[in-house]
């Protein structure tokens, strides 16, 4: 198996130009929590995200983005999603493995990085109900807004099929 690199923010900025779709970034301090965000929200309009990388018994990885404020049922949500049993965690050597970010920068942004479509991507239905979505670009230290729809399209383009319910409570 060979290592590659991940892709960068410029590199995804250049991804979605390429498809054509609109996004604005705003360059911040380092931000590893949603609570230290929150200053943010006056300045960034849209749904903010949270996201959980996890994984089931048999090694099958998720990414679960929802709105930052949502809550998920960790011990139900596997019966939402597809998974082959309870949902824990995943470790971040496989976070950086398959989506090329480390804990603090997880956004579904790291679909570009999956080439090998090892992950399962999930967008909470509430969430996609905003006109925007805020992601990180890959690294913490910034937020990328962009069109839900685009989002999806954005998905579809790494390859993925992301699933679109209604995951939180």
């Amino acid at each position: 198996m060979t290592e590659t690199t991940p892709k960068t923010r410029d590199d995804l900025f250049r991804f979605l130009d390429g498809l054509g779709i609109a996004h604005t970034t705003k360059d911040h301090a380092p931000v590893f929590t949603v609570a230290e965000s929150v200053s943010l929200r006056d300045e960034i309009p849209g749904g903010h995200t949270k996201n959980l990388f996890l994984k089931d018994k048999k090694d099958n990885f998720f990414l679960l983005t929802v709105e930052e404020n949502a809550t998920v049922d960790l011990k139900t949500v596997h019966t939402l999603i597809g998974a082959a049993s309870k949902v824990s965690f995943g470790k971040p050597e496989k976070l950086m493995e398959y989506l090329g970010v480390i804990p603090g920068s997880v956004t579904a942004f790291g679909a570009i990085n999956d080439a090998g479509n090892n992950v399962t991507f999930v967008l909470d239905a509430d969430l996609m109900a905003h006109d925007t979505v805020n992601c990180h670009p890959l690294s913490n230290d910034a937020t990328t807004s962009i069109a839900s729809g685009d989002l999806l399209r954005f998905m579809e383009a790494t390859g993925h099929a992301p699933l679109v319910l209604k995951v939180t409570s």
